[in-house]
């Protein structure tokens, strides 16, 4: 049974603007709460001319403001940009504006590039013990076991829901040991999904937080009510991956009819790699693809992710998700096991 959620990018359309972005964003994760998603999860990214959720923590209390019960939260925050304390503090106050709801998914990538990682003037050394260093620094801010000497407050006893966050084996192998959940970002870099569940199932160690490996993998979903339609409104999504793998930043474009076939063998590759996690179709169409992804994955909970140029279509699409994911046997937010222990 497979939960649904929902990550949004807060996507700044071209002739858009920031704040237009963020006001769709909250209306978004009320409807999704209204539809049964799980979680709703925004992601630290940088310097993207596209992307409104830099801020990620401001962004996230947003969206608590506009919802009242679906959990909300980082998917993710990129632990290498910020000092542990910090995201503790951060984290804590949002765990005591909206108890029993926040998520922290922590990733090791910059969310930038190398000009825009030093701009925020955080030493990246490569040094592969960094990451599971400043995991277990957070997790002592929040235990407030006193390992650090210092106390975080907000911070001290909160409970986000840790996650683990990863496009390769290296986070899977992180969550295995800790103990946490895992998502793996298939949503834009799905060659390694399988091998990564198969390395953090084989490896999780039980711990205070859970019991059984919980995982989660990206999946893109482009519904309409005809397979064309759904083809012209991933349109604009597949401009903006074109234009990422190119070296390019833009604001996510208008749909256009045919884009995909007007491409070159360099295009084609790059979208036939990145959106092979991926469903666009009419409501059949979908069906028959999810179904085919959670089979193959057996991931316990997919993160719906669909950026698209018209925010009405991009509401429909979610809302035959929903219906998709309920005809399959999805479980509902009420009927899921909390990850995290009892107070």
């Amino acid at each position: 049974m497979t939960r649904y959620s929902l990550l949004d990018l807060v996507p700044i359309v071209q002739g858009g603007s920031a704040g237009q972005a963020l006001a769709n964003a909250a209306d978004l994760a009320a409807h999704a709460e209204a539809l049964g998603f799980t979680r709703v999860w925004v992601a630290e990214h940088h310097g993207m001319a596209g992307i409104a959720s830099a801020a990620t923590s401001v962004v996230i209390a947003h969206l608590g403001q506009a919802t009242r019960t679906i959990r909300i939260g980082a998917g993710g925050i990129m632990l290498p940009n910020h000092a542990p304390l910090v995201i503790a503090e951060q984290f804590g106050t949002l765990d005591a504006l909206f108890p029993g709801r926040i998520d922290l998914g922590l990733g090791r990538a910059p969310g930038s590039d190398q000009r825009v990682a030093r701009a925020i003037r955080r030493t990246l050394d490569g040094n592969e013990h960094a990451f599971p260093q400043d995991v277990l620094e957070l997790q002592s801010y929040f235990a407030d076991d006193g390992q650090t000497g210092i106390r975080a407050i907000p911070g001290a006893g909160a409970r986000p829901q840790l996650w683990i966050l990863g496009s390769s084996l290296f986070g899977a192998q992180l969550a295995a040991a800790l103990g946490l959940p895992y998502a793996f970002a298939s949503h834009f870099a799905p060659g390694l999904l399988d091998e990564a569940l198969d390395v953090y199932r084989r490896n999780f160690r039980p711990s205070e937080v859970l019991d059984a490996p919980y995982a989660m993998a990206g999946f893109n979903v482009f519904a309409a009510e005809s397979d064309a339609e759904a083809e012209l409104l991933a349109s604009s999504q597949q401009q903006a991956f074109v234009a990422i793998r190119t070296g390019q930043s833009i604001q996510l474009p208008p749909p256009v009819a045919g884009f995909r076939e007007s491409l070159g063998a360099q295009g084609q590759a790059i979208l036939g790699q990145v959106l092979s996690a991926s469903a666009i179709g009419g409501r059949e169409k979908v069906a028959r693809e999810i179904a085919a992804f959670v089979e193959r994955t057996q991931v316990d909970e997919l993160m719906i992710a669909s950026a698209m140029y018209d925010h009405e279509a991009r509401k429909r699409s979610l809302a035959i998700t929903a219906d998709v994911m309920k005809a399959i046997g999805a479980v509902p937010p009420d009927g899921a096991v909390d990850l995290m222990p009892a107070r």
